[in-house]
Parts: C-alpha cells; structure tokens; sequence
C-alpha cells in the first residue's frame, strides 16, 4: 500500500513541478528524492531487490509526467507497459538512507521504448535497471513509432542504445501473446 501513496505523491509533485518550471526535454534525466523507508526492507535489513523496481516505477511516472508524454499518451487513449527489464545491484540501501531515482529514455527498437532508472546516492550509482516498454492503446493494439513519433514528434539528441541492450532484449522475450508459450523445463 505505501508504494500507493508515494506514486500519488510523486504524480502531484511532478504535476506541481510541470506548473513551475515548465516540460523537460524528453531527452533530459528526471530525478526525484525518496527514503528507504521500513517497508522497503527484506529480513538482511536492507532495501529489498524486488522494491527497487516499484520505487524505478516512481521516477517513470515522474518523467513522463515532466516531459508531457503522459498528457499526450492520455489525449489519445494510449499507456505503456513494461515488457522487460533486468536490474544490477552494486550497494545496499539501508534504512532511512536518502537516494535519487534519476530516470532517463535511452532510445527504442522497432516495437519498444528503453528507458534506464539509476538508484543514486552523493553522486553514485548503487543500482540500475534497464526498462522495454511497449506502447498500447486503451482500445487494443500496439502503437507504432511512427504513429508515436508522429503524434509527439521525434525527440533529438536520443543516445543510440548500447548493443548488449538489444541482444538483452531478443534474448529475454517470450512469444507474442496470441502463441503458446508451454512451461516446459529443459
């Protein structure tokens, strides 16, 4: 429930930030505060690897928010799901210890959006996660790119995404939806 609370509170203050600084780049890095609180932690007393990625959540409605996407994508009936991910964790976050969730789009492929979130603390990186997200419409069906980029425009100045992150993402997907895809263990 807390994980709750803090996507409104991160959806108000992104809103309140759009009000007084104006949109960001969709190419610029969001970046918002929060605590390790109690609930974020496992039985070893730090941030549990699982909360990470509901925290990265957080810092993903912040950018689409601050960058109008979100604005955009509801205008047209359209969301965004995660289709991947993968995490690396380098340092634990240990309760009430303060971090940045800085989040930023890192490019796309033919189907999907990447974005990269980084876990930050005094300027270093504790944990990453890599993000491919798939857009849909509200009425079925995939959106293109160029349905997309015609409807918000391309942004400039996207990074060319590293090569590991498109042989991660062929690697880890399963099949479409309308095939089988069995649980057989090999």
């Amino acid at each position: 429930m807390n994980v709750i609370w803090r996507t409104l509170l991160t959806i108000l203050g992104a809103r309140r930030r759009v009000r007084r600084e104006g949109h960001i780049d969709a190419t610029a890095v969001g970046s918002i505060r929060l605590t390790t609180l109690p609930t974020d932690l496992d039985i070893l007393r730090h941030m549990n690897n699982g909360r990470y990625l509901s925290l990265f959540d957080l810092g993903r409605w912040d950018l689409l928010i601050r960058t109008g996407l979100f604005d955009a994508m509801k205008e047209r009936g359209w969301y965004a799901v995660v289709s991947s991910e993968t995490v690396t964790f380098r340092k634990s976050l240990e309760l009430w210890q303060r971090f940045d969730v800085e989040s930023r789009f890192i490019g796309h492929d033919d189907k999907a959006l990447f974005l990269e979130h980084r876990a930050v603390v005094d300027g270093e990186v504790y944990a990453r996660v890599i993000v491919r997200a798939r857009m849909l419409r509200r009425s079925g069906g995939t959106i293109s790119h160029e349905e997309l980029f015609g409807a918000l425009g391309r942004p400039e100045g996207v990074p060319d995404i590293d090569e590991w992150i498109h042989d991660w993402a062929v690697a880890s997907a399963l099949p479409p939806t309308k095939k089988p895809a069995p649980s057989v263990w090999a």
